[in-house]
């Protein structure tokens, strides 16, 4: 009776690190969309937070002022995170689950660390009407371009 297990030197070496089901799944990506979606999802949010529409209401919700510059750092990483977004949404916008699953996810679990860090509702439901919108326009640009 066999294990099935074979010796490590009766293993056939193979080098795929996995770079080539990554070469797979990147050339199927619609690279314009995917950096327009996060260029018009960053510019949504712009719209989004400022004091013509939510930003009013979410800065006194978190106790600061949007009177000057926006911090460098939290818009890197908005920058950052909005990229990445687009591309998860671009490499599995061919399974409709996926992408839901993978939203679904991604706003409950920001929604639960704001829940931690005792932000109020409104803070809450802005911030995830946020993620919610800029996910439609990624997935929108996918479609249109």
């Amino acid at each position: 009776r066999s294990s099935g297990l074979r010796p490590l030197a009766a293993r056939k070496c193979s080098r795929d690190d996995g770079s080539e089901r990554m070469q797979e799944v990147t050339t199927q990506v619609n690279w314009l969309a995917a950096v327009v979606g996060a260029v018009t999802a960053f510019v949504a949010g712009s719209l989004w937070y400022s004091p013509w529409v939510f930003g009013r209401r979410w800065a006194e919700g978190l106790g600061f002022s949007l009177e000057g510059k926006p911090p460098l750092e939290p818009m890197l990483a908005q920058i950052a995170g909005l990229g990445l977004l687009s591309l998860f949404v671009a490499v599995a916008g061919s399974s409709p689950m996926i992408v839901l699953l993978g939203l679904a996810a991604f706003v409950i679990l920001a929604y639960s660390g704001e829940s931690f860090a005792r932000h109020p509702i409104d803070v809450r439901l802005i911030n995830a009407g946020y993620l919610l919108l800029a996910a439609h326009i990624m997935l929108l640009t996918q479609t249109l371009i």
